[in-house]
């Protein structure tokens, strides 16, 4: 059977239910408060971790001596905030001082939790604030967009840990993280650098999604959250669940667009979206279990493809170009090759939630766990910002017993009411014309990266058109309702 997939059949899917299981800890601190700690950890996650490390219990003690091996997690780190961090070529390109800088402000706030040894919060906080007291923008080529994704998220992420410190500079990093990161990442998934809609791969969306996201929470802006989410249930681009995995096979697996690209991109996204998905779930929104765990099936497909396993895929053609502008295509017949040997951090969170919190089966997902664990952090998977997509350390911060009755079906907090009335407050609060200088698309700078990161969809077996551009048909291994 043929079905349109994509934005259209998402919108059809409805949004899902508030009322799904959560666990407890995202309760909030007040009548439509966002729980904090509340992004990749909560309050419970981080008492879990420092509980089971000092009774020495495994798999933690070895996640977490990959935590205190790592040279960003040490004390004396002393940050080198810029004014202007510049991503992409053709720029005097200085951002790998930003990304050390985040993972040692994260890796030093997350040992602090773990020990208690407060020179770790210390350091967290004198890195965090020599940045909000000194950048001014993200610039470059188009890869700006991925920087604020990518590196506005973990911010938010390092920041949330210590953000009760007394000496940290609460509300001059919030204004950081939103004029900057959090602004160019709106634009971007509002305009997307000037090109059609589908011109830029999976995980450009992604970053900026969880940037937005992280954004929204750390700064109690429930208007951003809602944005963040409505995206990710129906947006139009390629991040959106029905775009990023657009084909459900009767085996249950779920195709991820990346996979026809390459198995690092393919990686980067499920860790990107697994991500998202954990931050919404810590603050009541089930998003994990959106259109019957459609994430799950997509993450069990990168997992059994990066395996080694064989996987079906779905011949398609992928449009590319600027709005009113150039434009190309590209057709891709089948998964990309994969070397089992590569690992990321990014399986331990996932397969956790599905398989502890939720005692679903995920064959693929925890195998692949089991291979990459003890997972490491920024600086244990190469020098270069790739080794630093994501934050890390699953096996210390998201091993859990499995969930108990009452964990699994906790009331939401009052934060997840944003995801009932996200359509509607992202339409009224969609970023407009008066986004910030340095969100602005730049159109000469587009060919850079766009004529190797665009999709738009065809097919031989028929259309169905989308907005700005993107075409999903493909066909079904079997009937989606």
């Amino acid at each position: 059977m043929l079905k349109a997939s994509g934005a259209a059949a998402g919108a059809a899917a409805g949004i899902a239910a508030v009322g799904a299981p959560v666990p407890a800890a995202a309760a909030g601190t007040g009548s439509g408060a966002f729980a904090h700690p509340g992004l990749l950890h909560t309050r419970t996650d981080l008492d879990r971790m420092a509980g089971k490390v000092q009774a020495g219990a495994a798999p933690y003690t070895a996640g977490f001596a990959r935590l205190t091996a790592n040279r960003h997690a040490q004390s004396g780190w002393q940050a080198r905030p810029q004014a202007v961090v510049y991503r992409g070529s053709g720029t005097p390109e200085n951002y790998s001082l930003l990304y050390n800088d985040i993972h040692a402000a994260y890796q030093n706030a997350l040992r602090y939790h773990v020990t208690g040894e407060s020179v770790h919060a210390d350091t967290a906080v004198a890195v965090l604030n020599a940045w909000s007291a000194t950048l001014t923008a993200v610039d470059g080529s188009a890869d700006r967009f991925l920087a604020a994704g990518l590196y506005g998220y973990q911010f938010a992420n390092a920041a949330e840990l210590v953000r009760d410190h007394g000496d940290f500079e609460l509300a001059r990093f919030q204004e950081m993280l939103a004029k900057i990161f959090g602004a160019m990442s709106d634009d971007f998934l509002a305009r997307h650098n000037g090109a059609v809609v589908s011109n830029y791969w999976t995980n450009w969306d992604l970053a900026n999604m969880a940037c937005v996201l992280a954004t929204g929470i750390f700064c109690d802006d429930r208007a951003q959250v809602a944005r963040a989410v409505d995206y990710f249930e129906h947006g139009a681009g390629l991040g959106a669940i029905r775009n990023a995995v657009p084909v459900v096979y009767d085996d249950g697996l779920g195709e991820w667009l990346e996979a026809g690209r390459d198995q690092g991109h393919a990686l980067l996204g499920v860790g990107l979206m697994g991500t998202f998905c954990e931050m919404a779930w810590n603050q009541g929104i089930d998003l994990y279990g959106y259109d019957d765990s459609r994430f799950l099936k997509g993450a069990q497909y990168v997992a059994k493809w990066s395996l080694g396993g064989q996987v079906p895929f779905t011949a398609s053609t992928r449009r590319k170009g600027a709005v009113g502008g150039w434009s190309g295509s590209e057709t891709v017949t089948a998964a990309a090759g994969v070397d089992p040997s590569m690992t990321r951090p990014v399986w331990a969170m996932i397969a956790n939630h599905y398989t502890r919190r939720r005692g679903m089966p995920a064959t693929y997902v925890t195998r692949i766990a089991a291979k990459a664990s003890p997972e490491g952090g920024g600086g244990d998977y190469g020098p270069n910002s790739g080794g630093y997509d994501q934050l890390g350390f699953g096996t210390l911060a998201f091993t859990r017993d499995r969930a108990s009755e009452g964990e699994a079906t906790a009331s939401p907090s009052p934060a997840a009411s944003v995801a009932a009335s996200a359509s509607a407050s992202a339409s009224a609060s969609a970023p407009g014309s008066g986004a910030s200088p340095s969100a602005a698309a730049k159109g000469d700078d587009l060919a850079a990266t766009g004529s190797g990161d665009v999709v738009g969809w065809a097919a031989a077996t028929g259309v169905a058109a989308l907005a700005g551009g993107l075409l999903l048909l493909r066909k079904r291994g079997r009937r989606e309702g």
